[in-house]
């Protein structure tokens, strides 16, 4: 007890004046330490300089993808799927990834839809490296277009500036920006290699006015930007054309103009309402028999629909019981309808109360009519 004491009474004694003197010293270093840390994050949040040996060109490209990758997200899904074998049948999950861009302050996303097909969950990083949940909120398979939505709180949101895909050129530099295989944030470059190219969507519709580049497009780039030298959104990346599954210089976007006309519509009701001329056709196979090879035979005119206000002239029968044949529909604004799916898929690409010109074979020569869509019946 006595050594135990003694070493007790051995250990320093700190009078109030040396505890208030070391209580000061301690702070005095936390709120140093704070200090640094704090300067040391603002110093890395700081963008780094531009190199001054760059090109002018090259300068132009950097800064692009600095301004636009803030945009640009990595989407994340999960699947679950029950597989089945020789040992019975047990439950797993299926991942995949793609790319998206932000539409809006609001929080709305938008990418492919095959990106997002049968995903039972979906989760958005964005370039800080946050993640949220999205739930999908809209999808135009037709389009292979698709919205989610993940809560904005928190978020600084910057929404991709939507340009004009009808004023693109053969030959203008595009750049586009997404996640190939996993690998985000990554910028390829390119040439607009054609226009007016068509692609089938995953329910076999046909998409039109495709853009053609040669920028590699990787899977993983799938619904990521697609950009023109000014930064604007002029298509959605969404398909390569390649026997190995890898780019190969042949790539597809959803134009531009697609998608300003599609996303409003699947953010207000999460479908696209297609519009009609307000006739019923005569089946394929019916119309061969009766000696009809391309275009779409007009069975009935619904009364008072756009084509009866334009004169389109359906099939009739005459009180002899003959039957003289209606209007054969052979284009729309120019886009040439051999079967009714082509019919279909034109008038997907308008809105109701446009105007298009549709184009009829009568017995007396090719007609052309003004006609103005309208909401399907």
């Amino acid at each position: 007890m006595t050594d135990q004491s003694q070493a007790l009474d051995s250990q320093p004694v700190l009078r109030p004046a040396a505890l208030l003197a070391v209580f000061t010293l301690v702070i005095g270093v936390a709120f140093g330490f704070v200090a640094a840390m704090t300067t040391q994050s603002q110093a890395v949040a700081q963008p780094v300089p531009i190199p001054t040996d760059l090109t002018d060109s090259e300068v132009r490209v950097v800064q692009l993808f600095e301004n636009a990758s803030p945009s640009v997200v990595f989407v994340a899904t999960e699947q679950d799927v029950v597989v089945r074998n020789v040992f019975g049948a047990f439950r797993d999950v299926r991942s995949g990834t793609g790319s998206g861009f932000v539409w809006d302050e609001d929080g709305h996303i938008v990418t492919n839809y095959h990106v997002i097909r049968a995903a039972s969950r979906v989760n958005v990083t964005f370039a800080n490296g946050e993640t949220r949940n999205a739930t999908v909120i809209g999808a135009a398979p037709d389009k292979d277009l698709a919205v989610l939505r993940v809560d904005p709180d928190g978020l600084e949101l910057r929404p991709t500036p939507v340009g004009d895909s009808d004023r693109l050129r053969v030959g203008q530099a595009v750049f586009a920006i997404g996640n190939p295989f996993g690998l985000d944030q990554t910028l390829t470059t390119g040439v607009v290699s054609a226009l007016g190219r068509t692609i089938e969507s995953l329910n076999g519709r046909t998409i039109f006015d495709v853009i053609q580049t040669d920028a590699a497009v990787n899977p993983g780039n799938s619904g990521g930007p697609l950009l023109d030298s000014a930064g604007r959104l002029i298509g959605v990346n969404t398909a390569i054309r390649s026997p190995s599954g890898a780019s190969a210089g042949i790539s597809f976007a959803v134009p531009a103009d697609t998608v300003r006309r599609i996303v409003p519509s699947l953010i207000q009701t999460g479908r696209v309402t297609t519009p009609t001329v307000g006739i019923r056709f005569l089946p394929p196979q019916q119309a061969r028999q009766l000696g009809i090879r391309r275009g779409v035979l007009v069975l009935e005119v619904i009364e008072d629909g756009p084509a009866s206000r334009a004169g389109v002239r359906p099939t009739l029968r005459d009180p002899d019981g003959s039957i003289t044949l209606g209007d054969v529909i052979i284009s729309i604004d120019e886009k040439p309808v051999i079967v009714p799916a082509d019919l279909l898929n034109i008038l997907a690409d308008y809105e109701v109360g446009d105007t298009v010109i549709v184009e009829v074979a009568r017995p007396s020569g090719i007609v052309e009519l003004q006609v103005t869509l309208d909401e399907p019946i």
